[in-house]
């Protein structure tokens, strides 16, 4: 996002890892892009789910639904395709100690919001009729269809991803920019200039 012509703050809006071969990789990027630029980097629901399985390695079974394997491999670590729980113990265990201490800050430090302005920045959306600043976890995280057929203004301008669509979705209350890069290879780059959005 870029406010005024000095002044540029770069906003992620989480799911950094799963789906893909290059979760630690481009945990990596992110950290090294917070080092040159002013960032703010937004949780998403796959970054939840590796706090909850670092937790409790019985969530593993959960996880590798959304991509928690290919992390797992990103990470060095060779898991089976059906790991019973003594391996999902033993896994999550590698897997915390494969975490470099740079990326395990970074996780650390991720948001679950971000406002700027008339903005409003989170993954997943926010609950029709709440206040943002009531909003709980688990909404910012996962809502869909409650949020996103509603057409109540929300005291901002919701700017979110979590649901894959073919091209930004613009209302006049939101915006979805998550193009679905890890299936299409399309990432979508929103540029805020004053009340200006361009998608590209």
């Amino acid at each position: 996002m870029t406010i005024g012509s000095r002044r540029a703050i770069h906003v992620f809006l989480g799911d950094y890892i799963d789906r893909g071969p290059d979760s630690c990789r481009t945990v990596d990027l992110l950290v090294e892009r917070s080092q040159k630029y002013e960032s703010v980097f937004l949780k998403g629901n796959h970054e939840s789910f590796l706090f909850d399985v670092l937790r409790n390695p019985t969530q593993l079974r959960d996880w590798k639904q959304y991509g928690g394997l290919q992390t797992l491999t990103s990470y060095g670590l060779r898991p089976s395709l059906n790991p019973d729980p003594a391996e999902q113990t033993e896994l999550i265990k590698q897997l915390a100690m494969a975490i470099p201490a740079d990326q395990r800050k970074f996780f650390n430090s991720l948001r679950l919001w971000f406002v700027c302005g008339d903005f409003f920045f989170v993954h997943a959306g926010v609950k029709p009729g709440v206040a943002l600043k009531n909003q709980q976890e688990q909404d910012l995280l996962w809502i869909r269809e409650e949020f996103l057929s509603s057409e109540e203004q929300f005291g901002k301008y919701i700017v979110h991803g979590h649901t894959p669509v073919r091209e930004p979705d613009i209302r006049l209350n939101r915006i979805n920019i998550d193009t679905g890069a890890y299936a299409t290879g399309n990432l979508t780059l929103l540029t805020i200039q004053g009340d200006s959005l361009l998608a590209l």
